[in-house]
């Protein structure tokens, strides 16, 4: 049975959780945008302060989302998860933010017997252009990760012949968009770390980690620095 510790920055919301054999025992979230550098350690701490925790260095592994998202989001997450398990000597697993935001809604749409074929996770990436993916209903990707620019026939392969769920903090742009008769809309939802737990057990148990030293998260794209505008006197 892993103990495993879950950290997810992907977007504006800091997520960490504790869970046993993937099952989530304990998580705190905070939707503070551009908050993590602040956060995130101390919602760690917090964390196992709680009664069901046990004390950190007694932990298996540390999971945290390894892209695509926030440049600076992904870059507090995975180095705060890095000198976690430097310090601690643990192994680093790390998932993709798609699989993570897939993961709750195929549960779900499983659990209901919906017969929804397709998935697709949309990660708002400013101005009309989001970080995406396809799944099935067993959480196996069918298209790969990508940046897209989204208009009205960006995903029409897939609604030509399938009903596709969309849904992610960049789905409420994408409607406006795409109004195609198959299409199906979720209310916002966001990759979180509690979700990390079943997909992070299924790691630790086939062993798949990474290289501590030299892991680096998937930003998909370049990050571009913006210059504050100068004020007209």
């Amino acid at each position: 049975m892993a103990k495993i510790l879950s950290i997810e920055t992907s977007t504006g919301v800091c997520s960490v959780a504790y869970s046993e054999n993937g099952k989530v025992v304990e998580s705190k979230e905070l939707y503070q945008v551009n908050s993590h550098a602040t956060n995130l350690t101390l919602l760690i701490e917090e964390l196992f302060e709680l009664g069901e925790t046990p004390d950190i260095k007694d932990i298996d592994a540390v999971a945290v989302s390894s892209g695509p998202g926030s440049y600076t989001g992904l870059r507090i997450g995975v180095s705060t998860a890095k000198g976690i398990c430097y310090a601690l000597n643990k192994p680093l697993i790390a998932i993709d933010s798609m699989h993570i935001m897939s993961q709750p809604i195929i549960a779900q749409h499983q659990a209901s017997g919906s017969l929804s074929p397709v998935f697709c996770p949309l990660m708002d990436a400013r101005r009309m252009e989001v970080y995406t993916a396809v799944f099935d209903r067993q959480l196996n990707i069918l298209e790969a990760i990508s940046a897209k620019i989204v208009d009205e026939t960006t995903f029409e392969e897939w609604l030509n012949q399938y009903q596709v769920v969309f849904f992610g903090n960049g789905a409420e742009k994408c409607k406006e968009v795409i109004q195609h008769e198959n299409a199906v809309f979720l209310d916002d939802c966001h990759p979180l770390a509690k979700n990390l737990a079943p997909l992070a057990e299924q790691y630790f148990a086939q062993e798949k980690f990474e290289d501590v030293a030299y892991f680096e998260p998937f930003y998909l794209k370049d990050f571009v620095a913006t210059t504050p505008k100068k004020k007209i006197l």
